[in-house]
């Protein structure tokens, strides 16, 4: 699809099809007239040649009868009372002039309407005596030429654009089969579940073209994003080892009685960063875990309890910060997920609305219907694009990793929840929808 000027989309055939309609319609305006001038020349032309076969015939028909004086003025006066379209008139002279073609609009007391004729006047020669002979006929009007030209061709435009919707259609659906093909696989690709996409061969060179270059693209993507989690994996199960000698080193130093009070103050000092390494260093781990598929045993899991034993959990970070803590529990059934990231997703959706929540401020949740809702006072909106980004961090807390929510949308991910965030009434309201 392409967009246009206003901002609005359309298919991409539509364009073409829009521009060949406006040009037909041009040229087939055009040609009104030209049918027009055609037509009236053609007709003009046939006119003048049955006038000179007419003119041919009545002189050469006089010249084999071979009439008297007397009977041929009797029989050009019966001639010119019957036929009131040709006239033969004597005339006493042959007269230096060549015939004579003209046009005439006079009134026609047969149709009572003014009509427009063409004529020939010539000279023909009957018993050895010039005589005048006049032809006239009657030239259909030029409007009813222009209305049935025009009625016809508006006709044919209808046919000829009805033709090209059909065919624009048809066109569309087989040509671009194999493109929407391609678009559906796309839809549906997902890096985590680490499948290749296999593209179907197409007559067109240049979606075969285009499938080729899209799966060397997914395959170079899905190669780093396999190196990335192995990195990640593995680089967080090798600093375990040396963040926990470190961590004890230090509480070791700490345990000396003749530590001085600086030294001390500064352990303290160096233990605070090394905490969050470890927790984002345990977090990286889960993720990886979680990314891999690697809990995969099963339960049925009572939400309620897990909200109970988190909030139990977290008591002492909520009275803390004198906040006002509610839950509104409606029926709600168990869930079939591992325990382990059910109790991960609580714990962090819980931890985000503390960390989130103004102190003396409130936050309620609601489990009911298959439905969680944590929601928290706020002064302002989370940022959406990254709020469920790695290490996006919107506190200052020390202990905060910049993982808990990626890890939640993860494992949200893996089971096929849908988790949605909405900031209303100074509130902020994270759903999940199981």
């Amino acid at each position: 699809m392409e967009r246009d000027t206003n901002g609005k989309h359309h298919k991409l055939l539509d364009g073409p099809f829009k521009a060949f309609s406006i040009y037909s319609l041009a040229i087939l305006v055009l040609s009104i007239p030209s049918y027009f001038l055609v037509v009236d020349w053609i007709w003009v032309t046939e006119i003048d040649d049955n006038h000179e076969i007419i003119m041919e015939r009545i002189e050469n028909r006089f010249d084999q009868v071979h009439v008297s004086d007397q009977d041929l003025e009797t029989i050009l006066n019966t001639w010119n009372i019957l036929q009131p379209s040709s006239t033969i008139t004597s005339i006493n002279n042959l007269p230096s002039k060549p015939d004579s073609i003209y046009e005439i609009t006079k009134y026609n007391e047969y149709e009572q309407e003014w009509d427009r004729f063409r004529g020939l006047q010539s000279v023909i020669e009957i018993n050895k005596k010039p005589y005048l002979l006049n032809v006239e006929t009657k030239i259909e009007e030029s409007y009813e030429t222009i209305f049935a030209i025009g009625l016809i061709t508006l006709l044919m435009y209808g046919f000829l654009v009805f033709g090209f919707i059909r065919l624009n259609k048809s066109i569309s659906k087989k040509v671009w089969k194999p493109f929407y093909l391609t678009l559906s696989k796309l839809r549906e690709f997902d890096i985590n579940e680490e499948k290749k996409v296999v593209f179907e061969e197409s007559e067109i060179e240049e979606f075969n073209e285009l499938n080729q270059t899209i799966g060397a693209l997914i395959n170079q993507s899905i190669n780093a994003y396999n190196q990335q989690k192995s990195f990640v994996a593995n680089a967080s199960h090798e600093l375990q080892t040396p963040i926990a000698l470190v961590k004890s080193k230090l509480d070791i130093l700490l345990q000396q009685k003749s530590l001085s009070q600086e030294y001390a103050d500064l352990i303290q000092e160096i233990q605070l960063p090394l905490s969050r390494l470890t927790r984002v260093n345990k977090n990286l781990l889960l993720l990886a875990k979680i990314e891999n598929s690697q809990f995969g045993d099963l339960e049925n899991v009572d939400f309620l309890v897990l909200l109970n034993k988190s909030v139990d959990l977290l008591h002492d970070y909520i009275e803390e910060r004198n906040i006002k803590f509610e839950k509104q529990i409606g029926d709600f059934e168990t869930v079939s997920c591992n325990k382990f990231l059910a109790e991960t997703l609580v714990n962090n959706l819980l931890s985000n609305a503390i960390r989130h929540t103004p102190v003396g401020e409130s936050i309620t949740v609601k489990l009911f219907n298959r439905v969680l809702i944590v929601s928290n006072s706020g002064k302002h909106k989370l940022e959406e694009k990254a709020l469920f980004k790695r290490f996006s961090i919107s506190t200052t807390a020390t202990t905060n990793s910049g993982l808990g929510l990626a890890i939640v949308k993860e494992i949200c991910k893996q089971n096929g929840w849908t988790i949605s965030y909405e900031f209303e009434n100074s509130t902020h309201f994270f759903s999940i929808r199981f």
